[in-house]
């Protein structure tokens, strides 16, 4: 499994996915860079991501929806406030209306990554930030945590066909 760490953190309002790959920062880099990869793995094996628009730069928005086993659909967006290549992520992650629109623009949580090369891996340190404690409370509670580390445990089975 791909997820070396994963932390919680009350007090910082954050919780912390260490995951390491045998790969290169830049093939790391498309797995966000690439919505068709991206709808592979970000989210977890029963609730799969599909991404019908993705706008990879700073200030470029995504909308995608993650579908349940039985077919039930949850609706987020991202919008990228910075994106250095290979190197760092940063966006802002809510949950979106049917259409794609966020239900509240400022009610998101943000979200870093960082991949970095350490020794023969590259190492993503995915960091959420979250607004308060009752917002982070509200998102552990739907399992993001959980579904985060599962949604990365199958980035392995992706770059393996490479």
């Amino acid at each position: 499994m791909t997820v070396t760490k994963s932390t919680k953190d009350a007090e910082a309002l954050t919780f912390t996915i260490e995951t390491e790959f045998e790969a290169t920062p830049e093939r790391v880099w498309q797995l966000w860079a690439d919505p068709r990869q991206l709808e592979r793995w970000w989210g977890p094996p029963t609730y799969p991501a599909t991404f019908p628009r993705h706008e990879f730069e700073v200030g470029g928005e995504s909308r995608y929806y993650m579908t349940g086993p039985s077919g039930d659909r949850s609706h987020a967006w991202f919008r990228f406030t910075a994106v250095d290549e290979p190197h760092r992520i940063e966006l802002d992650d809510g949950f979106s209306r049917a259409d794609g629109e966020p239900v509240d623009p400022h009610d998101h949580a943000r979200i870093i990554v960082t991949i970095e090369p350490v020794g023969s891996v590259t190492r993503m340190t995915t960091v959420a930030q979250f607004r308060d404690l009752k917002q982070m409370e509200q998102l552990v509670t739907m399992g993001m945590q959980e579904g985060m580390a599962l949604a990365m445990g199958q980035i392995d089975a992706i770059l393996a066909e490479d």
